[in-house]
């Protein structure tokens, strides 16, 4: 089952989805409460309707299904692991850019409610043009609050119970949205022998520690010829050949210049050929006009690695 990030759609899985269809699976997704309508549907949910949606999912694919396999990315990836760690039905996961850890600020986005009675936009971290079609670029302080919430709930359960099922996860060390290290910690205590990380990192020599070298593929993400610095959050479950996404796709991640740079922003949608591309950090904002990287250039080795996982698995 194929569980998308927060502020998403179930379109971010479906080149996962087509991958592990073609691989024998019994593919099945959700969209997650709140999700696909309007930013503002974020504004009141909690993490337990998302939570209570993923266990629903689980429950009708093991009706069709002898073992369950979950894959998430971002918000879904902790999702995943919340689920997996009440279910031994779930035999294993695939996390890609897993939200395993927030910023701490975000345990106090929902003070504005003390006062956005009177200040609507007090509700939100941020409002911004909403041009993709396929998730939100406005994000709420609830959702921040939520995803807070969802990470100190796994993080209770965790002290207890050891995971010992396969994990293949992907993660980038170039990611601002999430904290990678959070991600390295679980993947150090993933003790199945089949468990696999891939690495993206603009430095490959440069493995981190706790996790066995075997079990760790890095992936260069910088590819100067391309004007590629770096990977990204929103890069590592989209194939290049995406229509919306990728290469040449219709859809250019700019919103980080809305509305502070206009000049930028409208230069970074209308000229791709001035843009180089990456994941929003100060240094690669500070060396020219930046489109946030919205696919991933290496994705047929991810595809390679996932199928070498799941061989294992058999």
């Amino acid at each position: 089952m194929l569980i998308h990030g927060l502020t998403d759609s179930p379109y971010l899985m479906r080149h996962l989805a087509a991958f592990f269809q073609r691989n024998g699976f019994r593919v099945m997704a959700i969209l997650l409460p709140g999700h696909g309508t309007q930013p503002g549907d974020l504004l009141d949910v909690r993490w337990r309707d998302w939570s209570d949606s993923v266990a629903y999912g689980t429950d009708r694919l093991a009706e069709e299904a002898d073992e369950i396999y979950l894959v998430g990315y971002s918000a879904g990836g902790a999702l995943s692991v919340y689920q997996s760690l009440f279910d031994d039905r779930v035999r294993g996961l695939f996390l890609f850019a897993p939200a395993l850890r927030v910023s701490p600020r975000a345990a106090y986005a929902n003070l504005h409610k003390l006062y956005s009675w009177l200040i609507p936009s007090a509700r939100w971290v941020d409002i911004k043009p909403d041009r993709d079609i396929y998730k939100y670029e406005s994000f709420s302080k609830n959702a921040a609050a939520q995803m807070h919430a969802l990470t100190r709930a796994i993080g209770h359960r965790m002290q207890d119970r050891r995971l010992n099922i396969p994990v293949f996860a992907a993660a980038s060390r170039d990611d601002v949205t999430v904290d990678v290290s959070a991600t390295l910690e679980f993947m150090a205590r993933a003790s199945h022998p089949a468990s696999k990380l891939m690495l993206y990192s603009t430095d490959i020599g440069d493995l981190p520690s706790g996790i066995a070298a075997e079990k760790i593929e890095l992936i260069s993400s910088a590819i100067p010829q391309q004007r590629i610095l770096g990977s990204a959050h929103t890069a590592i479950v989209q194939s290049p050949a995406d229509a919306h996404y990728g290469r040449a796709g219709e859809y250019a991640s700019c919103q980080h210049y809305f509305p502070d740079d206009m000049e930028k922003y409208t230069a970074c949608i209308a000229h791709p050929e001035s843009a180089q591309e990456g994941e929003l950090t100060e240094a690669n904002l500070a060396s020219g006009l930046l489109r946030r990287l919205t696919y991933n250039p290496a994705y047929d080795a991810l595809e390679l690695s996932m199928k070498r996982f799941i061989e294992r698995l058999s």
